[in-house]
């Protein structure tokens, strides 16, 4: 067995030290060395077994595919963000906040595949008394083997002497390996346990489900490295007061990023919400500050309730403060409305949320979150209308793709009025008004005479 040592490279200038320094000697940055192992005998690397000598290429036409069969989780939404199923072989990152679900939905993942599978969940935050009573919550206990570990060299022996299909393993933070001296969690415990999990799914064709916590701003916790070694990263999103939780897909190797799987919490589980537009679109909508916007997520449109709210602010700098959408892009939409449609929002706080908990990340929402705005302003309603377009610094609008496909979705839940950008082909059964600027929106919406 190859002799192992530790040292210390620099995140910024990659400097090596024997010792841990708080301040880099080379480029003098903070925090940046980082603890790696080095294989006696071979190159630098963070645990990997190295082989003395060259490797004889091999022609890319020579190499055998073989083709294997996605698995079938048997939850419909998890396999549509997935991409139909998870790839033997690869690897799948889970993140999301405390108590979103993910742990739940890897349970019910496991449950299922265990009918027709080897299953193994590795659990280093949990006792598998609490695995048990979360799985028979769900039902699914039956076949699930459960081994409560941590040490980073007996989880991959234990993976590698049952072979199981799929493995999940809650959480990779609490993996740690005895050939370094940083505590679990830290950055290169969960480089060092990513590196040599990889290599064992690739190796022995095992599918592995990693359970990964977030920070504070809701991405994924650990070195960035963590996401380029998996093959897909998927977050879980919700909020704690509401029921529904959304996953979608930041990184898919194998499949779509622009998919969404909504799920509803409930005391059996997550349920799967294959309706998601009925769910969220729903309640009294088209009053002072509420636009229904049509935003489309991969394969499927959502209608999204956009609410707004205008209040004179008492503070020198008001407040924008948006819930599911993003705020820079509301600064941006807040300063085209005062300067290309005349609405007096520079002393106003202005609070902007998407209801169900729901974060819209394309352009299309632009105009809804507008005439929102312009509505909550002027105190006027604007009647249960559907709403989608991108919205330009110069205040012209600009078409959306699959129009269509988002006036049809409106059509099927009893919305036949809507708004779109100039050039929108229009659907039968819809009464579409189209408008080229900003200002023509606010007219076809907010109409001379409204309070």
């Amino acid at each position: 067995m190859l002799a192992t040592r530790t040292r210390y490279v620099c995140q910024e200038c990659g400097g090596a030290q024997s010792k841990w320094h708080g301040r880099c000697p080379s480029c003098e940055a903070w925090g940046s060395l980082v603890e790696e192992v080095v294989k006696a005998g071979g190159t630098r690397g963070r645990g990997e077994v190295t082989v003395p000598g060259a490797r004889r290429p091999v022609a890319l036409a020579e190499v055998e595919a073989t083709r294997h069969d996605r698995l079938a989780t048997g939850i419909n939404e998890f396999d549509r963000v997935l991409g139909g199923g998870l790839v033997p072989g690869s690897i799948v990152l889970v993140g999301g906040d405390p108590g979103v679900g993910k742990s739940t939905l890897t349970t019910m993942a496991l449950a299922r595949l265990a009918h027709h599978h080897g299953v193994l969940m590795v659990c280093g935050e949990e006792s598998p008394a609490q695995v048990r009573m979360r799985a028979e919550r769900i039902g699914g206990a039956g076949r699930i083997g459960v081994v409560a570990e941590t040490d980073l060299d007996i989880v991959c022996a234990t993976l590698i002497a049952e072979r199981p299909a799929v493995a999940v393993i809650d959480s990779v933070q609490t993996l740690w390996s005895s050939e370094l001296s940083s505590a679990p969690g830290s950055v290169a415990q969960v480089r060092e346990a990513a590196g040599r999990l990889m290599r064992v799914a690739k190796e022995h064709a095992i599918t592995i489900i990693l359970v990964g916590h977030v920070t504070k701003d809701g991405a994924v916790a650990g070195p960035r490295v963590l996401e380029h070694l998996v093959d897909a990263v998927l977050v879980f999103e919700g909020e704690r007061t509401s029921e529904l939780r959304v996953l979608r897909a930041t990184k898919n190797r194998f499949g779509s990023t622009s998919e969404i799987g909504v799920f509803e919490m409930t005391g059996a589980g997550l349920g799967q919400v294959s309706d998601p537009s009925a769910l969220l679109g729903r309640g009294d909508l088209g009053g002072p500050g509420s636009v229904v916007a049509c935003s489309v997520e991969g394969s499927r449109p959502l209608l999204l309730e956009v609410q707004a709210l205008v209040a004179p602010s008492e503070l020198a700098m008001p407040r924008r403060l948006a819930t599911g959408f993003d705020r820079n892009r509301l600064a941006m939409i807040l300063a085209v409305l005062s300067r290309h449609a005349g609405i007096p929002v520079a002393s106003a706080d202005v609070f902007v949320n998407v209801a169900g908990g729901v974060s819209i990340e394309e352009p299309a929402a632009d105009l809804a979150v507008a005439i929102a705005i312009a509505s909550a302003a002027r105190g006027a309603p604007t009647g249960p209308l559907v709403v989608f377009g991108e919205l330009g610094l110069t205040g012209r609008l600009r078409i959306v793709a699959q129009a269509e496909r988002r006036l049809r979705e409106a059509q099927r839940l009893g919305l036949t009025h809507a708004i779109a950008p100039a050039g929108t082909a229009a659907v039968s059964g819809t009464s579409l008004r189209t408008a080229a600027t900003i200002a023509d929106a606010l007219a076809i919406a907010l109409p001379a005479g409204a309070p």
